[in-house]
């Protein structure tokens, strides 16, 4: 049941409500804002200081059977059946002004609860709220064909319809974009939803329900429940015959359970899972060009994203001077709580992840490992502050070289030839995204080709954008999120043949 509050957290959260109109304590189901049925409930807690910055329900598998059972009516409701594809690229669409006209809430409500910087917030909003606009204009173009017949008196069409029922199960580290690039698709296809957002950071995902509801969707379209008993309900997800899709963003662990207990369905799943992203630097690279993209790209969100940097490997002609260069860059991060002014790097999310980083840290000094900068916890700062770490000489044996780090800790390797480097980087089950540069136009394409990832980076260290396919081969996921293709997720491919026509 709910922890009661220190008179400090209950003044943070006052503080918090005064501020905020998006500030929601319960789940919406059906078009109304709800409790759990058990009536429990949860504190979200500020990863800086320690404060609750918000109460919302703990719902179970029964709350998640009525916001399933509220998507399904809706589906087959007359009202939104019926909504033609500009209809909802009209919802999509107002749906996006609404927040971009409340982007200065929403980012004060992501940074309290998630600790990322407020500059970072405000550019996830951005970003975020690019999928919505996308999807927008996309709802208008999902396509059928008209395919020539090889008999003169049939005609085949192919049409594209609605997956149906689709629950979207997000992370704490991107609580908007995540939400976004999965609703926008979904509904631009004419999916109905029900959303499970990270337990870390439901209260951004929640006010963007807020402006979903202020933007008219009908009710049961979009639905939400917050948890922090995740299990039962994604286990509820994949077997329930009433969810047909399922889209899941979080760890490959977590992917590989969802997979295997959806295969008895046979459901649609989509899953975009850890990786173990290379970076690569050869002799030939701007070295500015190269350390610059490296601090964002490894420290962008103290570390926490799917996509950051995990292995540098470094050629040896460059290894020294990049290493000076890096290790300047990263000594200038500010660190501190994400609502400070000029603040780069806040907390890690919880304990579970700062743990999980001193750890790794532990376990590639006691291998031998450099550590050149950081190392240690900023004890001083609060209980989940890292400092930002370089260490080189990482072995192969390391954690850090063969999980995935998700901290502010950039693990250097040297390399010398690019045969070798190739196997390096490709030696891995994870297969998300990586990172090179090389000024040779010759290797630039030779390389793209030959590592294993989903999406590479050429010169390049922040690759995301609505209008580009997201997604990872190998261990780490299937389908893609954004882009054209991301509606692919959400649409059944309908095939009609008209027989026995007389022209």
């Amino acid at each position: 049941m709910l922890r009661s509050n220190s008179f400090r957290q209950k003044r943070a959260l006052c503080q918090l409500r005064s501020f905020s109109s998006l500030l929601k304590s319960h789940a919406y189901i059906n078009g109304k804002w709800v409790e759990a049925g058990n009536k429990d409930m949860f504190n979200v807690i500020n990863p800086a200081n320690g404060n609750v910055v918000g109460i919302v329900p703990n719902m179970d598998v029964n709350d998640a059977v009525r916001a399933v059972s509220a998507a399904k009516k809706a589906l087959n409701n007359s009202e939104w059946h019926s909504f033609t594809a500009k209809d909802r690229s009209d919802l999509l669409k107002k749906w996006f002004y609404l927040i971009k006209q409340n982007a200065d809430e929403i980012s004060s409500i992501m940074t309290t609860e998630s600790g990322k910087p407020i500059s970072e917030a405000r550019g996830e909003v951005t970003y975020g709220n690019a999928f919505l606009e996308w999807f927008a204009e996309q709802a208008r173009r999902i396509y059928g064909e008209v395919i020539p017949s090889p008999i003169k008196n049939r005609e085949i069409v192919v049409l594209k319809q609605p997956l149906g029922v689709a629950a979207l199960i997000t992370p704490w580290n991107f609580p908007l974009a995540m939400i976004t690039r999965k609703t926008g698709a979904a509904l631009a296809a004419g999916c109905t939803i029900v959303m499970k957002p990270a337990e870390d950071t439901p209260l951004t995902a929640l006010a963007l329900v807020k402006l979903a509801e202020e933007a008219g969707f009908p009710d049961g379209v979009v639905n939400i429940i917050t948890t922090n008993k995740a299990a039962p309900i994604g286990d509820y997800f994949c077997k329930s015959l009433d969810v047909n899709g399922i889209s899941f963003t979080g760890s490959t662990e977590v992917g590989k359970l969802l997979f295997r207990n959806s295969s008895g369905g046979i459901k649609r799943i989509s899953l975009e899972l850890g990786g173990n992203a290379p970076f690569i630097v050869f002799k030939s690279a701007n070295l500015e060009n190269a350390v610059e993209a490296a601090v964002s790209c490894k420290f962008r969100n103290c570390g926490q994203t799917c996509i950051s940097a995990n292995r540098f490997f470094l050629q040896h002609e460059i290894h020294d001077e990049f290493i000076e260069l890096f290790k300047q860059r990263v000594a200038a991060l500010k660190v501190g709580d994400g609502s400070k002014p000029g603040v780069q790097i806040g907390p890690l999310i919880n304990t579970t992840q700062f743990n999980k980083v001193c750890t790794y840290v532990e376990d590639a000094r006691l291998k031998c490992a450099k550590v050149i900068l950081g190392g240690k916890a900023l004890n001083e700062l609060g209980e989940l502050f890292y400092s930002p770490t370089i260490i080189t000489n990482v072995p192969s044996s390391a954690k850090l070289y063969t999980e995935e780090i998700f901290g502010p800790v950039a693990s250097i390797i040297k390399f010398k030839t690019e045969p070798e480097v190739i196997k390096a980087a490709n030696d891995t089950r994870r297969g998300l995204a990586g990172y090179f540069f090389s000024e040779d136009i010759q290797q630039v394409f030779r390389v793209a080709k030959l590592l294993e990832l989903g999406m590479v980076g050429v010169n390049e260290g922040l690759i995301s954008a609505a209008e580009a396919p997201f997604g990872g081969v190998k261990e780490s996921g299937i389908g893609r999120e954004g882009c054209h293709h991301g509606i692919d997720e959400y649409v059944e491919v309908k095939y009609i043949c008209f027989g026995n026509l007389k022209y």
